[in-house]
């Protein structure tokens, strides 16, 4: 444990010793305060503004899929559209 952890106090409950450090926000917690997310301690707050990002992110995981496809469509059909030009006007030579 660091130095600057162990004279540290819980940035939620000031009264706490603090036992980690949130790698985000940098601040200091007790053990109430982080927990363990995708192999990473993270404090209550950051973990919930982790948790509302990927909501907002997957509100819209809808879309991507029609828009993708759309663009790929209308991009094999302005190739196509070129190429039979190129052929119809290369063959009336």
């Amino acid at each position: 444990m660091s130095q600057t952890i162990a004279l540290s106090k819980c940035l939620i409950h000031t009264a706490r010793e603090a036992v980690a450090r949130c790698p985000q926000c940098r601040q200091f917690f007790c053990r109430e305060c982080i927990t363990e997310h995708g192999g990473r301690v993270l404090c209550a707050p950051c973990l919930a503004k982790q948790a509302r990002t990927a909501n907002e992110t997957g509100k819209l995981a809808w879309i991507r899929l029609p828009v993708a496809a759309s663009a790929a469509f209308l991009l094999l059909w302005m190739v196509l559209f070129q190429a039979a030009r190129f052929i119809s006007t290369s063959g009336a030579d």
